[in-house]
């Protein structure tokens, strides 16, 4: 159950259902993703690999965005879906860290929306702790298995992140006030056409969806597998130089 977005709108409800191709400022990447999603879990290990690579991890900022794909599906994702996509991902991107579900079954998450609004939550810190714990909650679940849909487990893995204060965490989830701004965010991508988890977007209106990623599926999904038909890394490095020199052109010149 989605809430109801036709009450009297905030300036906040305004600015996250802008068009994020108008709305992202200079020295930012806005990302339209889940957690949930394989193909996101690759592109946020390249995107900050190749930030690190280009020395550019002190200027350019991710500004996560929800793309909840069970309020889009009306469901959450089965177990046999993400178990059949990690042998494909995994091969054009082992160091990302991936394993078949390991956990007991009862374990599996049943959502994602936890793991979502704690990532906006830890905005209120900075947006390096939020990029950090959206980081560390990707890898929890692709590479160790952990139950990100239990609040106890997204507290854990706040508390283990270096930067990210648990309690604020902690807070946010039970008073529900980061539930709004996924609400929102699906319905930002729902009238601004972001296609896919994940999406990029930068402060010219240029935008990527799956970055340098092409595939097909085959078969029904959790019955089927996914094959990468193109897959080019170097994607991330034309868009982080692109957000770097527009940010540089948005810097105020002194005049002596």
């Amino acid at each position: 159950m989605t809430e109801n977005l036709d009450s009297e709108p905030t300036l906040q409800d305004e600015s996250r259902l802008a068009d994020p191709r108008t709305g992202t400022a200079a020295g930012t990447l806005t990302v339209f993703s889940d957690i949930w999603c394989s193909f996101a879990h690759v592109a946020m290990h390249r995107l900050h690999s190749t930030r690190e690579q280009l020395g550019l991890a002190d200027r350019i900022r991710i500004d996560h965005r929800a793309f909840p794909l069970e309020l889009f599906n009306d469901g959450p994702s089965p177990r046999l879906g993400t178990d059949s996509e990690v042998g494909g991902m995994a091969r054009i991107e082992p160091a990302a860290g991936w394993q078949m579900w390991r956990a007991p079954d009862w374990k599996f998450p049943s959502t994602s929306l936890f793991a979502l609004e704690a990532v906006q939550v830890a905005k209120e810190q900075g947006q390096i702790a939020s990029e950090d714990l959206d980081l560390a909650i990707r890898q929890a679940f692709w590479a160790h298995s952990r139950p990100i849909g239990a609040r106890s487990e997204i507290i854990a893995i706040a508390r283990e992140t270096p930067g990210v204060d648990e309690e604020l965490i902690a807070q946010g989830l039970d008073d529900g006030r980061a539930r709004r701004l996924v609400t929102l965010d699906f319905e930002c991508a729902r009238r601004h056409q972001v296609r896919c988890s994940p999406h990029v977007f930068l402060s010219n209106g240029s935008d990527w969806s799956n970055p340098g990623i092409e595939a097909t599926w085959h078969g029904s999904y959790g019955t089927g597998f996914p094959e990468v038909t193109h897959d080019d890394p170097g994607t991330w490095e034309t868009i982080l130089r692109t957000a770097a020199d527009l940010d540089e052109h948005s810097m105020p010149r002194t005049h002596f």
